[in-house]
């Protein structure tokens, strides 16, 4: 019992360190994204490096570790389907890195939470009651406060992505549940690079131009350190609840205020400021009561009927 107990405490521990990670990878990704198109580069190019990189990263893992064999799927219909709105998805997300500022950026990326609830009850059926609904309310409040609809302090394009993004990453999030079911994180993260490159490498004939040695670089870098936040990411879902690893990744906030300072010298705005903590509020308790209503359904299956 005791062995039990210790080895699911080092899963914790392991799963908490990975989100933690993977928060502050995608936080140096999107900082790369910003300084590779302050210094040129489209956002077509970026997204190309952006998977090139990730797919070899996964294939020299996949190589040293269980073998290329192990990224044999028999659902490539789910993969298509998950490549499809992942795409969309980070076309919008980056189109917004690259529009505002990383911490307004950041901040409106953590509606999706929003979104996933509206989503799960309109598709998936999923039982939500009011709390939840008043912390959906709350939410888009936050939103609005950050955003400042018809102020024009932040550009209205970049939030129409953002919002976009977070639309398309709770669907891309809906759909991984029944893709987790049989596919493993690496195959899962694969899939999604692999099959990307057809449609972005369409698109970068057309948009690739020569760069200084440094861009190249951090174009390598994007598709890498995003590659291996996305890794980072998915382990910790295996390793731990939902519950327990998605708040983790409000500390990317930290970072893109970090980043945001020492490399663009932008701080965060007061309305900012202000509406940042409602959001992450908002998201906390979704992910609190999802976690309750698990934990209540599992008890009353236990129980003999």
């Amino acid at each position: 019992m005791a062995g039990e107990t210790g080895q699911h405490g080092s899963h914790v521990l392991r799963a908490v360190t990975l989100r933690l990670c993977s928060a502050a990878l995608f936080g140096v990704m999107n900082a790369a994204i910003k300084l590779a198109e302050g210094w040129g580069a489209t956002l077509g190019e970026i997204m190309f490096w952006r998977q090139f990189g990730a797919t070899l990263l996964v294939l020299a893992i996949v190589a040293h570790g269980p073998g290329l064999s192990s990224l044999r799927t028999k659902r490539i219909g789910a993969h298509v389907l998950r490549c499809a709105m992942g795409l969309a998805s980070m076309t919008l997300n980056f189109a917004t890195v690259m529009l505002l500022p990383l911490a307004e950026s950041t901040t409106i990326g953590f509606s999706m939470p929003i979104f996933a609830t509206i989503l799960g009850a309109l598709v998936l059926h999923e039982p939500t009651g009011w709390r939840r609904w008043l912390a959906v309310l709350a939410g888009f409040i936050g939103v609005l406060i950050v955003t400042q609809p018809g102020s024009g302090h932040i550009p209205p394009l970049g939030v129409a992505t953002g919002l976009g993004a977070a639309v398309l990453a709770a669907s891309v999030s809906i759909l991984l549940r029944t893709i987790g079911r049989t596919e493993t994180g690496l195959t899962t993260v694969f899939w999604f690079s692999f099959l990307s490159l057809a449609p972005l490498g369409i698109v970068y004939v057309f948009t690739a131009q020569a760069h200084a040695p440094q861009v190249w670089a951090t174009l390598l870098a994007i598709g890498l350190i995003g590659g291996l936040a996305q890794i980072a990411m998915t382990r910790a879902l295996h390793l731990g609840a939902v519950s327990l690893v998605v708040p983790m990744d409000y500390t990317s906030l930290i970072w893109a205020t970090l980043l945001g300072a020492l490399l663009f010298d932008r701080l965060p705005t007061p309305a900012t400021w202000l509406g940042a903590p409602i959001i992450i509020a908002s998201g906390l308790y979704i992910v609190w009561r999802e976690h309750r209503r698990h934990v209540e359904e599992t008890r009353v299956a236990l129980v003999p009927g």
